[in-house]
């Protein structure tokens, strides 16, 4: 009787671990969607699965899922680190009225969105809400992405501790909130942009609460508001913009308010834009190295003693 209890015993924990090993191997460190796939699929390359959604679950901590082929791939909740990749092809997520991506990770989750296209129909006729929001995680890429018509933000940023980002070859139009928010309630959340637009929003760029965000070569034009607007009332936001394109905006160029909110600008084209070309508010700073071109803006400079057509 013991000796058979023994052998039963044995034979359950034999049964336990291939079991756990069984699911362990289901998660694959790369997966695949297809716009002719099926979620019943492993998501391996000769078997794809049709969404993102039913990827993840099959995609192990940290690993890659990647588009085969064009299609309409889904929105996605991300909890983990993930990259997901629709590098040549036409991948794309229709979000009407909801966001696109949502990444609620771990602190310690880096996530990659590459080759992607985040529609959300259009404007006033079942708009997205967010492209991309990030509510916590260490660390967010986006690359060579294009994010359009949004009732709020292209890309948003609401933390509660630190993180980075990084944000290269985008493109965010016709947005109604900002095309790039950030904020943290603790800590600091840090973005660098380089070679992106931002267009047709409330607002082009919105540093406030902790953020430090760098924007390097982009464009900032056509927006309601102002193309940057740094923010100090919940926590100081500071905006740093180079070598980059600010031009027929709705409100400044460039705004700094309350807080000791911070904008700092060098070699940039500040342009035609409806309110000032730099707008400091009360308890704001606008920091200029001498090397800007302010042209045709509302108050024609950044400074009473110079001229519309004078660098600084």
């Amino acid at each position: 009787m013991n000796k058979f209890r023994f052998t039963m015993n044995a034979l359950a924990v034999v049964i336990f671990t291939l079991t756990f090993a069984s699911l362990a191997n289901a998660q694959a460190t790369r997966t695949w969607v297809s716009g002719v796939g099926d979620d019943a699929n492993p998501c391996s390359r000769t078997a794809p699965c049709k969404t993102f959604a039913g990827a993840i679950s099959k995609t192990a901590l940290g690993g890659e899922i990647d588009a085969l082929d064009p299609g309409g791939f889904g929105t996605l909740n991300i909890t983990k680190a993930i990259t997901i990749d629709g590098s040549g092809t036409f991948a794309s997520v229709l979000n009407s009225n909801t966001n696109g991506f949502n990444i609620n990770a771990g602190p310690n989750d880096v996530v990659t969105l590459r080759g992607l296209s985040i529609q959300g129909a259009s404007q006033g006729v079942s708009p997205g809400v967010t492209g991309i929001k990030m509510n916590s995680g260490k660390a967010l890429n986006v690359v060579n992405c294009i994010i359009l018509n949004q009732s709020t933000n292209g890309i948003e940023f609401s933390l509660s501790a630190n993180a980075v980002s990084t944000i290269k070859n985008v493109y965010i139009k016709n947005c109604g909130g900002s095309g790039l928010s950030a904020t943290t309630t603790s800590g600091q959340v840090k973005v660098a942009i380089r070679d992106s637009s931002f267009v047709e929003c409330g607002t082009g760029l919105f540093a406030k609460g902790n953020s430090r965000v760098s924007a390097d070569t982009c464009a900032f034009y056509m927006n309601t508001g102002p193309g940057v607007n740094a923010d100090g009332a919940t926590g100081v936001g500071v905006a740093n913009i180079s070598n980059s394109s600010i031009y027929n905006n709705g409100g400044a160029g460039v705004q700094a308010q309350t807080g000791g909110a911070v904008a700092r600008i060098n070699n940039c084209d500040i342009i035609q834009n409806t309110g000032n070309g730099a707008l400091v508010g009360a308890g704001g700073e606008v920091d200029t190295w001498g090397n800007n071109r302010f042209v045709g803006n509302a108050d024609g400079a950044v400074c009473t003693s110079c001229t519309a057509s004078t660098p600084h």
